[in-house]
């Protein structure tokens, strides 16, 4: 009887504060809806207790049955840290961040890419600077009212204060809507040291190495790293660190998958040399499969842009990644495309969920079906629309 194929799965989120059992349960969720489309069998178990968190699926498809075990690698403890911050402390990272963007030449050479995570980038700064511009004008009314009411000016000015300040807190008491201040949480995080990873931020990334390590040294046959939004850099950097360290040549098929990428929000800024070298590094390796999949219809993704030739960094020796469209107009139905109409966050988070039009991009039959990422996509070229021209030459 042949075994089934088993993978180990390590999924790297982007930056969010939620825990890390949302995931699993938008697994359950969507992967019962693909598996009913699609027309095969997949079930999720719990883990063995005392493991890391994830999930377990056992899966059985046309050309063959699967085990797969995947782990969430966990970082929303320093999303969450990064987010304890005020409101006037919001927009004190907004100015410092818009400055590193702007002196850097980064959102220079990021509007010479996609349009729409520019645009996206720039919401949040858009949105505070109305809610500010709110809390003024409700401030001047209130002041306005208390001295045409009372003839007090020592009464106008508290007021007026305490009126700015409730506005402001009522914006942010809207934010689950608006995601103005996460967002602006997100980008400062990225920019905090112009680039370079925070400590925190590497000392997490070493635990995370070793977690790969270890699976890579398991008698299975296939070690998938997935990396969401900006999950994806920092999957990025967590393969080139693994491989630095070596590998059996017997050992699984090693795979990484990035969805969604914001890569240039990252490697363009000053001080990102790390990434940029890992970019690098992991273009040419022949060790490797390297899918990544974006879609012009995600409005915060970098839709298309080859991660290593826009930031500068292919070589005459590169070989990834392959660079696909998720082609939403394509893959979603009217339905789906109706739902998301207005929610672009939605549509971001799209690359882990079900399509009622799948085309050979499925997140289920990657993650828990019996063909390795190499051999699905074996013979496939980059999609039509591949932006792969350097923004700024080679940087460093």
């Amino acid at each position: 009887m042949t075994r089934p194929f088993r993978r180990r799965v390590l999924y790297l989120p982007g930056f969010d504060p939620m825990p890390p059992r949302r995931y699993r349960e938008m697994y359950r969720r969507e992967s019962r809806m693909q598996a009913r489309i699609s027309g095969y069998d997949l079930v999720m178990e719990r883990p063995a207790q005392g493991t890391a968190f994830g999930w377990r699926t056992r899966a059985r498809f046309p050309d063959g049955e699967a085990e797969a075990r995947t782990e969430v690698l966990v970082w929303s403890d320093l999303v969450q840290a990064s987010m304890r911050t005020g409101i006037l402390a919001t927009y004190g990272q907004m100015l410092r961040t818009a400055w590193i963007y702007v002196r850097s030449g980064a959102l220079r050479r990021l509007m010479r890419l996609r349009r729409g995570p520019v645009l996206a980038a720039l919401y949040p700064v858009a949105v505070l600077l109305l809610q500010l511009l709110g809390a003024v004008l409700a401030a001047g009314l209130a002041g306005w009212a208390a001295l045409a009411l009372t003839g007090l000016p020592w009464l106008a000015a508290p007021l007026a204060l305490a009126a700015a300040w409730g506005a402001l807190v009522l914006a942010k008491s809207q934010d689950h809507r608006l995601f103005a201040h996460y967002l602006m949480q997100d980008y400062a995080f990225t920019a905090s040291l112009h680039g370079a990873y925070p400590p925190v931020l590497e000392d997490r990334l070493a635990l995370f190495t070793q977690r790969l390590s270890d699976a890579l040294a398991e008698d299975i046959d296939e070690v998938l790293v997935v990396g969401h939004s900006s999950g994806a850099y920092l999957a990025v950097s967590l393969v080139a660190d693994a491989l630095r360290r070596g590998r059996t040549a017997q050992g699984p098929a090693l795979a990484l998958l990035t969805l969604g990428h914001v890569v240039p929000m990252a490697a363009f800024l000053p001080r990102a040399a790390r990434l940029r070298a890992d970019l690098a590094f992991l273009s040419e390796r022949p060790d490797l499969f390297w899918l990544d999949v974006t879609a012009p219809g995600d409005a915060c993704s970098f839709a298309l842009c080859d991660p290593v030739a826009v930031t500068g960094m292919a070589g005459p020796g590169q070989r990834w990644p392959l660079v696909i469209s998720a082609a939403f107009t394509q893959t979603l139905s009217p339905r789906q495309q109706h739902q998301m109409r207005h929610r672009w966050i939605r549509r971001h988070m799209q690359y882990l969920c079900a399509f009622e039009k799948p085309g050979d991009y499925d997140y289920f039959a990657i993650t828990a079906g019996p063909r390795p990422l190499a051999n699905r996509f074996a013979g496939r070229q980059h999609s039509p629309g591949r932006i792969a021209a350097p923004v700024a030459g080679r940087m460093r």
